[in-house]
């Protein structure tokens, strides 16, 4: 069931989701190659906690830590550890804050040194993928327009689309009804209402579009090895649009 969310809900959603956005852009200007994933997490649980919220992966089905951090062939999930961040890496950073009871959650991708001009161009593509996702996007959309949005572009540009991880609702929960595919046809799905909060993220790869899943259950990869990038922010509808929360 899709929750529609009150003004109070909507409030508290916000403040939580700039907890989220403030995160993402200190760690933004932090992270360096020489760098561990572990020392990306703490950043990101340092200052989430500071601002008197609770990062809302740290114990999520036994999820160890505190933000996603996925190097290159890493889609999604990626468990933070003793890995390197190196030069020419791509280094997705996906968080969410839990706030007042109420969730926001958002991720970058961001570009370390000297990064070829190949994954460049996957990390700026992946980011327009969610822009053409909301730019028509209000109440009265059907769901799968979202979807229908991102992958059009992706495709367009040479890239791959991943089916196995999708968008979701949000709200009181981490993740709540709808899914949101990144994949889709134009004018399928149940039409979206005022005052729904979605997490658009597209995830899309270099290669092939499929991925398999590591023996520590989370840490989700290409199947080809080939690099991925994810965009991810937490969105308002309303009745002539949406409001990005976490911009």
């Amino acid at each position: 069931m899709i929750r529609i969310k009150t003004s109070e809900d909507i409030e508290k959603i916000r403040a939580a989701c700039a907890v989220v956005r403030d995160t993402l852009a200190y760690v933004g200007k932090r992270i360096r190659a020489g760098m561990t994933t572990k020392e990306v997490d703490a950043l990101v649980h340092d200052y989430i906690v500071a601002c008197g919220a609770t990062p809302s992966s740290l114990g999520y089905y036994g999820y160890p830590a505190s933000a996603c951090v996925s190097v290159n062939e890493v889609v999604v999930h990626g468990i933070p550890s003793d890995r390197v961040i190196r030069d020419g890496d791509i280094v997705s950073v996906d968080i969410t804050a839990e706030k007042d009871g109420y969730n926001g959650d958002a991720c970058r991708t961001f570009c370390i040194g000297n990064v070829s001009p190949e994954k460049r161009k996957l990390v700026k593509v992946t980011e327009e993928c969610f822009f053409k996702a909301v730019q028509d996007l209000k109440a009265g959309t059907p769901l799968y327009d979202i979807g229908y949005q991102v992958q059009t572009h992706a495709e367009a540009n040479g890239f791959g689309v991943v089916r196995a991880f999708v968008g979701h609702g949000i709200g009181r929960e981490m993740h709540e009804d709808p899914s949101v595919p990144n994949y889709g046809r134009k004018g399928t799905g149940v039409r979206l209402k005022a005052n729904t909060t979605l997490c658009i993220e597209p995830m899309i790869t270099l290669g092939d579009y499929r991925v398999k899943t590591l023996s520590d259950g989370w840490t989700a990869v290409t199947l080809d090895n080939s690099p991925a990038a994810h965009y991810e922010n937490t969105v308002l509808i309303t009745e002539s649009g949406v409001e990005i929360l976490t911009l």
